[in-house]
């Protein structure tokens, strides 16, 4: 995912990216390159937090001996130019790669295997951040971190509304939204018809497949029962919004509207409460957060997971010397200090303790567990291309139409889109 949708939850976190370092990666190791005098590694803009990048570095370097060198690469254009890396005789040794992206990199041979890293110190890894990693039942990639959505809430409003508990199950969310608007001096929740990710969530939440296989191609899955009642659940929530039906969460910046004071509650990243205190500083004390509340109290909502793996590239002349930076990298140690750092979900139930103290990602870790991705095959990507027919889909049936005729409506450019070479 591009890391303008996927950013860190921690307030100011991974907003801040480190410049190249180390030595240029002239070596002439060989081999395996266990004896090489660098390591190229690609991080994307807005990723390696800088303390985080200063412990891993000194620590490879002085148990490896070897420079690590750094390139931070921006996520305009990085598919083809990734793509391009991959094909030539010298590409990256490591690299950053978003975690719905990675099948497409390993249809194409372009990923090594890491079957036996993930022996060695993966044997924990959650499975949900895990899976993404894995192509046709062999891994590929390493999980990194993750980041998903949570309600983030004006307490001022839900106070003067009356409501003063924090919502358990979905039932008692819609209670406190109507309280809200019973109120009526505020919108119960900014929501517009395109927030094609929390619409994911919920189809994740319902057990729903977006697309299933016919023959050997894949096809829309849209008509499912399933999407219909994720789409059902999107509606009920979209009722207690003035949000347009035709516009996504970007347009205009729903962190924006939030700012004003005058909305009950949004569903979005943790990052974007910083979005709507620096158009509105007096708005942070009035600030909470909360996971997307569940059919019931013991599971949250399902809720779609972004974030990155890294990788190691098969074409490395240095193999070795690349695992022994994922097995630095991925510490328990290093992925707790990135999760304390930023915010960010580590790839281990076991270290979400990490994120106490930060009160987005505290509400943003429950829901992990049953989160998921949108479909992990490589012919997904056009599906999102703009326009996205799943926001049309979404439009249509806010304005009326039956989730059945939706899916009709837009199934043939869904099917066109994935029958589209990689």
């Amino acid at each position: 995912m591009k890391r303008g949708l996927i950013a860190a939850t921690g307030v100011a976190a991974m907003l801040v990216s480190v410049a190249a370092c180390g030595s240029s990666d002239g070596d002439e190791g060989s081999g395996d390159g266990s004896k090489a005098k660098s390591l190229t590694v690609w991080f994307m803009d807005g990723s390696n937090a800088p303390g985080w990048t200063k412990s891993v570095q000194a620590e490879f370097e002085q148990k490896t001996g070897a420079k690590l060198n750094i390139q931070v690469q921006k996520w305009d254009g990085i598919q083809q130019k990734l793509t391009t890396a991959l094909s030539e005789a010298n590409p990256p040794d490591v690299v950053e790669v978003g975690n719905t992206q990675t099948p497409s990199y390993a249809q194409t041979g372009g990923l090594a295997e890491l079957g036996d890293l993930k022996k060695e110190i993966g044997a924990d890894w959650s499975e949900s951040l895990n899976k993404p990693a894995v192509f046709e039942g062999k891994q590929y990639a390493a999980p990194w971190y993750a980041v998903n959505r949570v309600v983030i809430y004006n307490k001022k409003v839900w106070a003067d509304a009356g409501v003063t508990d924090v919502p358990k199950t979905r039932a008692d969310f819609f209670k406190a939204l109507e309280a809200i608007q019973k109120k009526g001096e505020a919108e119960p929740l900014y929501l517009p018809g395109q927030n094609w990710y929390f619409f994911d969530g919920l189809s994740i939440g319902t057990g729903a497949d977006l697309v299933k296989k016919d023959g050997k191609k894949w096809v829309s899955n849209l008509a499912d029962p399933k999407v219909a009642k994720a789409m059902d659940i999107y509606k009920q929530y979209q009722a207690f919004s003035k949000a347009p039906k035709d516009k996504d969460e970007a347009t205009p910046q729903q962190a924006d509207v939030f700012a004003k004071g005058k909305t009950g509650a949004f569903i979005g990243m943790g990052w974007e409460a910083a979005t709507a205190i620096k158009a509105n500083p007096a708005i942070e004390k009035d600030l909470g957060y909360f996971a997307i509340p569940g059919e019931t109290a013991d599971k949250p909502e399902g809720v779609f997971l972004g974030g990155s793996n890294l990788a190691v590239t098969a074409g490395s002349k240095k193999q070795e010397l690349a695992k022994e930076f994922l097995k630095i990298a991925l510490s328990d140690k290093n992925e707790g200090a990135l999760a304390k750092e930023v915010g960010s979900i580590p790839n281990k139930e076991s270290l979400l303790g990490q994120l106490k103290g930060n009160p987005a990602a505290e509400a943003a870790a429950p829901a992990v567990k049953g989160g998921g991705t949108t479909p992990l095959i490589p012919e997904w990507a056009a599906v999102e291309n703009a326009p996205n027919p799943i926001k049309a889909y979404m439009t249509a049936v806010l304005n009326g139409k039956s989730p059945e005729e939706a899916a009709k409506q837009v199934e043939a450019d869904v099917n066109k889109r994935l029958s589209q070479k990689q």
